[in-house]
This record gives C-alpha cells, structure tokens and sequence, in this order.
C-alpha cells in the first residue's frame, strides 16, 4: 500500500521537503531585491536588457531538471559544500555592503551548488551542470571590460561598413566612427559595438547547443567558436541597415522606429547563420552511432 501511495506521490509532482523549501527561501530573500533592483534599472537598457531573459531561462532549465535532481543518489558532501557555501556568502555580502553588482550575481552559482552538495551531493551538481554554468550569462560585463573592447570594436565595424558600401558605389566616408553618407552623417555609438549582443547571443547560441544535444566534439567545437564570428557579422548588417534606412529615408526614420527594429534585425540575422551552420554540419560531419542529432529532452 505505501509503495502504491509512493508511485501516486512522484507522478503527481514532487513534493518538496522543508530543507529544500528552506534553501529556496533563503536564496529567495537573497536575490529577489537583487532582480527587482535589476529590473528597473540595468535590465531596462539595451546593454544588459537579455538579463531578464537569461533568468527566466534560468528558472525553465532547473525546473525541466527538477526530476532528474530528485533521482539523483543522496549523498551530501559538507566537506565541499560549506567551504563552497561560505565563499558564495563572502561573495555576495561584499558585492551588497559596497554595491557591486556584478560581484552579488557571481556569487549566486556559489550559493546554488553548495546547497546542492549539501543537500543531494555531487551526482545533483552533473545533473544541473548547465544551468549552472548558463548563470554567467547574468553577470553584467565589467564597465573596464567594456571600455576596453568597445572603442576597437566600433573602429573595426565602421571600417567594415564603409568598405563594403563604397564597393558597393554608395557614396560614403569615414572619419575615427563617424560615416558621411550623403547629406548625413552618423556616429558608430557604444551600443553599435556589438559586445552585448555578441554576450546575449553567446547566451542564445550555447543554449541552442545544449537544446540539440548534439554529440559530435568536432560540431559542438565548429559551433562554439562560430558563435562571437556570428554574432559580429550580424552586428555588421545592423549597422549596414541602418546607414542605409538614414540614406534613403532620413534621418528622422533611421533614429527612430527603426533603430529599435535594427536590434531585432541583428538578432534574426544571428539566429539564420547559427541555424544554417548547424544544419551544415549535420549533414556534412560524421554523427555519433549512439542518439546522433537526438534534441536534449526535458520534462
């Protein structure tokens, strides 16, 4: 009779005990002022608005996993997990006492995998690898980062951009990031740079991969490193669209509904490179006897 009760029990759902309830409490009050912090603020801009995005997949991932953690063998390790839970801890309380963001969302693949060793062990953590590893995705770039890869990245693109439209007879120049098309003139901005959007589509790229299962190391290496030459080639028809869109239509259409469109241009110019190159190499590299091309299933 207990045995039936069990079976009824598991398909029904899984029913959390106190312990897992506790930790999702405790890191509940931790990071729940920390995103809504983040969702009127950096998570607001063009910069870091994929934030949002990356949690809400972040949630999806762990709850498609949910059954395959609570099957996982139970077999804690304290030793690992509180030194692990410790650190986290360390990390998070200094990025809250002097504000730095990017050292509170750090430290919550810290806190996640010692609750995990804590409380199931290490066969939870090979489980839930993924998720645990796509939470990098929500640490905004650092700014000295940022500051050092933008310039080069905007001179390079508006180097690209007027070669490839004076190929093409259109009369245009550049001077530094500035590009004189026609009667107009427009500056390549930080956020023309392409480093967020080769971040967010990072993100989008390796949860693609890690979608389709593919078994192939020889794929899963061609498509990891496609991923920023991808990223930075559709960034390049971003910017091509607009100069083109402010050429022909002015300037008042380039800047306004249409700049904000541009971003969903380079978006689905991305994910047309990316799906295409993976159905290449499907067909041309030898698969795996075993589930080759088999998408990743999840509950």
């Amino acid at each position: 009779m207990s045995s039936v009760l069990r079976d009824n029990s598991s398909e029904a759902g899984i029913r959390l005990p106190t312990t897992w309830l506790v930790a999702i409490a405790g890191f509940a009050s931790m990071y729940l002022p920390l995103y809504w912090w983040a969702a009127n603020g950096i998570w607001k801009s063009e910069e870091q608005g994929h934030g949002a995005i990356i949690l809400a997949v972040m949630l999806w991932l762990f709850w498609s996993l949910r059954h395959e953690i609570d099957r996982a063998p139970v077999k804690p390790v304290p030793a690992l997990g509180w030194p692990i839970f410790i650190v986290g801890l360390f990390v998070y309380f200094v990025g809250r006492v002097f504000d730095i963001s990017i050292l509170e969302f750090a430290s919550q693949p810290l806190v996640v995998v010692a609750a995990l060793l804590l409380m199931r062990g290490t066969g939870a953590i090979r489980v839930a690898w993924f998720p645990l590893l796509y939470f990098i995705f929500m640490v905004p770039l650092p700014g000295i980062l940022v500051d050092a890869i933008t310039g080069p990245l905007k001179s390079l693109i508006a180097n690209i951009v007027e070669s490839l439209l004076y190929t093409l007879g259109y009369p245009i120049a550049r001077s530094g990031v500035i590009l004189s098309i026609g009667q107009y003139q427009l500056q390549v901005a930080d956020a023309c740079s392409g480093l967020h959007s080769m971040f967010s589509l990072s993100a989008l790229g390796t949860l693609f991969m890690y979608m389709m299962g593919r078994k192939s190391k020889l794929h899963l290496g061609v498509m990891m490193a496609s991923i920023l030459p991808i990223a930075f080639a559709a960034n390049i028809v971003r910017v091509i669209t607009l100069v083109l869109v402010t050429y022909y239509l002015g300037d008042e259409t380039g800047q306004g509904f249409l700049h904000g469109a541009a971003g969903m241009v380079l978006m689905l110019v991305a994910l047309v490179f990316f799906f295409f190159l993976d159905w290449l190499l499907d067909k041309w590299l030898p698969r795996p006897a075993a589930a080759a091309g088999q998408p990743r299933p999840l509950s």
